[in-house]
Order: C-alpha cells, then structure tokens, then sequence
C-alpha cells in the first residue's frame, strides 16, 4: 500500500495496513497544519534514536513487534521504562527526552503522530542513517509552527 502526502487536504486510509508494510525508517503519510502522521520500521536491535522535541507531543503506536519505551526529563535520566508490544501507544509530552528500542525478533512497525507537524511532507527515509543526514528535512512554510521554535536535541 503506497500513502501519498496530499497536504492539509481531507485524507483516509488504512493506518494499521500501512504501518505493517511500510518498510522504510520513516514515510510522512500525512502533514495538516498543525498535526502529521509518519509510519516507521525500526529493525531487530535498532532504535528511534534518543532525542526531545522541546515544543512537539507526540503519539507513537505500535502496530507490529515489541520494544521498549524509555523517557525522562534528561538524556541521562529516563526514568519512565515500559515494555510495549503490538497495540501499545506511547505519549510522549513536548520537552521529554525519549527513545523506543526494538527488544523483539522481527522489525517494530509504528505510526506516530506529531503536533505540530515536524517533517517535510511526503518524506521517506530508507534508514535511521538516511533521516539523520537530511538537512533538508523541515516542516512546509503552511504549518503552523511555535513562534519561538526551540531546535530539537538528539542523544
């Protein structure tokens, strides 16, 4: 199943089929103005990568795989620690330093949803390598973005 980023437009598909099949780090399905949708695979032993977003929530699903959800107030101090699997969600509040790892032994299948949005539209990023080199891998100029945008912080 291929999901095309229309924009801010009116959209409706699978999620739960799409995330099973995507089979890139991460494909933007959806940028609205002020949310959007990314599905992800994150493989046997990989991981999201440890980062916070100071001025984003975020909402991840897994639709396939298990793994671990860590999170805290510091890259150094992810208190929060839960064993998540197939049908689980993790919140993540703006400004939390988070990382999911994949614990299982098949590829963890995600969606996760961004407020605001927090990629290019259309984005498809092969490998955790590929998103971490796009420089270019910014918002649309229509979505609405905090007017004071603090850059996000990786570990």
């Amino acid at each position: 199943m291929t999901i095309q980023d229309i924009g801010p437009k009116p959209q409706s598909f699978d999620i739960e089929g799409a995330t099973q099949e995507n089979r890139n780090y991460r494909s933007v399905a959806w940028s609205g103005r002020y949310l959007q949708v990314t599905l992800m695979s994150i493989p046997v032993g990989g991981d999201i990568g440890l980062e916070m977003h100071a001025e984003t929530d975020q909402f991840l699903r897994l639709d396939a795989g298990s793994g671990l959800a860590e999170m805290g107030p510091a890259r150094d101090q992810l208190t929060f620690r839960r064993e998540v699997k197939d049908g689980w969600c993790i919140l993540v509040p703006a400004g939390t330093w988070h990382n999911v790892t994949n614990t299982g032994d098949e590829p963890m299948q995600v969606y996760t949803i961004y407020a605001p949005a927090h990629h290019a539209p259309g984005r498809i990023q092969k490998t955790a390598a590929d998103a971490a080199a796009d420089t270019g891998d910014e918002p649309a100029e229509w979505s609405v973005q905090p007017a004071h945008a603090t850059a996000d912080r990786h570990g």
